[in-house]
């Protein structure tokens, strides 16, 4: 659980991280915290969402996609609320990329679980 945790948190750190350092910014490090805190924020109620209904760990790509979904609107949301942007290009990247790899992983995972058995 504490390893699919990070993992979803290190993909949302480095997706900040990326868009940080793409904007050249003085101190990209803690710019991309103050970029990513929405979204982990998000990605934690996908958790408890889908803990709280199915009783399960999002895991699985068909238990993650709640994760993925959440951490895109929460982290809008919590962004448009801070008066930070939200521009159309941006909710599409961030969307595409997030889907990406908080969903990626779980396939890969699940595919890498398959051929062990």
């Amino acid at each position: 659980m504490f390893a699919a945790l990070g993992l979803d948190a290190l993909v949302i750190l480095v997706f900040a991280g990326i868009g940080r350092a793409s904007h050249h910014e003085s101190n990209p490090a803690v710019d991309a915290l103050q970029t990513a805190w929405p979204f982990l924020a998000g990605a934690a109620v996908g958790w408890l969402l889908v803990r709280s209904v199915s009783g399960r760990l999002p895991l699985q790509v068909r238990t993650g996609w709640p994760v993925w979904l959440c951490a895109v609107a929460v982290g809008m949301i919590l962004r448009r609320l801070t008066g930070e942007g939200t521009a159309f290009p941006f909710i599409v990247v961030a969307t595409i990329f997030l889907g990406v790899f908080l969903l990626g992983w779980r396939l890969a995972a699940g595919i890498w679980q398959l051929n062990q058995n």
